[in-house]
């Protein structure tokens, strides 16, 4: 799927089709739901739902999954970690774009993230260009 990209060089989030492009943002925290929710809004990115842990986002996901093409995955969250939704999130459609966000960035953990099919990953805090520029990479 490719999108748009601004005059800015940043991401729109339109495919060429003219399709939004839907995000399930998955954190424990309110607050960075709000800001992903924020910076994807801000540029035509539809936010198709939240989730606070990643049981609720294999739920929300099967029951969303035509309108999703992206997945913003917190690592550390209760009930179900990042690592144990992204394998879960892979075995239901392997072709699933997800970026894991984390504010415990250790080198091991995001490794094994993108071993286990995580397009990239953004550290918190929150940067707004950052997040932009990395969902570039991965639809560019």
């Amino acid at each position: 799927m490719k999108i748009f990209f601004g005059e800015d060089g940043l991401p729109t989030g339109q495919t060429n089709s003219g399709q939004n492009i839907g995000v399930l943002c998955v954190d424990d925290s309110q607050f960075i739901l709000k800001q992903l929710s924020q910076i994807f809004v801000s540029r035509h990115f539809t936010v198709v739902d939240t989730a606070l842990n990643g049981a609720e986002a294999l739920l929300k996901y099967k029951a969303k999954q035509a309108d999703i093409h992206l997945i913003t995955l917190d690592i550390t969250m209760p009930e179900m970690d990042g690592l144990t939704a992204l394998k879960k999130l892979k075995e239901l459609d392997p072709d699933v774009n997800i970026i894991m966000v984390t504010a415990l960035g250790t080198a091991d953990t995001v490794k094994e993230a993108i071993k286990l099919g995580a397009k990239g990953y953004i550290v918190k805090p929150l940067d707004r260009g950052k997040v932009l520029e990395r969902i570039g990479k991965i639809f560019g």
